[in-house]
């Protein structure tokens, strides 16, 4: 719990307060990354479906894409953005490592933002037009296999930044293997309890492969150009393995 309690501080701006806090407990608590993932979704496909019963399905699928975005903060938007701008052109390691930490957004920056928002927004509103329980079921896994994609990365990667200066330190460290492993446990739960209310099981399946394939490749593109991972590189691998998940949702099939 308290893991948990430390991944929903950092992934989200919910008022989490903690008595004490360990570097440590940063580093351990990417396990739990997924199950704030779901719970991002949860809270996303609520407003999904209530919004879809007053207006029409795409004003539904910005008010959820709203949602999702004031509970994180545009935490991995913004990381999405900065790897853009970063590596969307060709730049030595250390001129994009200093791209990265500036705060403006350049021009790859902002096309990679608007183009992810616009088509998340977009499978959304296929989404809302839909049963409930597919909205449901795509929030959910898009969350949270998101972001045990970007653990993934994480766990087969070095630091690829400066760690002395890293924003989260602890981040920056060697990340144990069992952390992936509960990480993809807690996905494993999920599509089972999916599954047995009823969620076609390809769908999960495609889900799946569709995240583990953004892991894979966007882990080629962080190791050649940096070396390693960054923050916002785990930010993009988020939003990339977010948008294969709802693709494998909305597809027909």
């Amino acid at each position: 719990m308290r893991l948990f309690l430390v991944a929903l501080q950092f992934l989200t701006r919910l008022p989490v307060r903690l008595s004490r806090f360990e570097p440590t407990w940063l580093n351990d608590c990417v396990r739990h990354f997924p199950l704030v993932g779901a719970l991002v979704g949860a809270c996303g496909a609520a407003v999904l479906l209530l919004a879809a019963q007053l207006w029409p399905a795409w004003i539904a699928a910005v008010l959820a894409l709203i949602a999702t975005v004031t509970l994180t903060g545009g935490f991995h938007e913004d990381g999405l953005a900065d790897t853009f701008d970063a590596l969307g052109g060709v730049v030595p390691r250390d001129k994009a490592l200093a791209i990265m930490k500036d705060s403006r957004i350049g021009s790859y920056g902002a096309l990679a933002l608007v183009l992810s928002l616009l088509l998340r927004a977009a499978l959304l509103a296929v989404l809302a037009a839909r049963p409930a329980l597919g909205a449901v079921a795509a929030l959910l896994a898009s969350h949270a296999f998101a972001r045990a994609a970007a653990v993934g990365v994480m766990v087969s990667l070095p630091y690829g930044g400066d760690s002395e200066h890293a924003k989260a330190k602890p981040l920056a460290l060697a990340v144990a293997p069992r952390n992936f492993g509960i990480a993809l446990g807690w996905c494993g739960l999920l599509a089972l309890a999916l599954a047995g209310f009823g969620v076609y099981l390809p769908k999960l399946l495609m889900a799946a492969a569709g995240a583990t394939a953004v892991a894979v490749l966007m882990r080629q593109w962080l190791h050649r150009r940096l070396g390693g991972y960054t923050g916002d590189g785990l930010g993009a691998t988020e939003q990339f393995a977010e948008i294969a998940v709802l693709l494998a949702f909305t597809a027909a099939f």
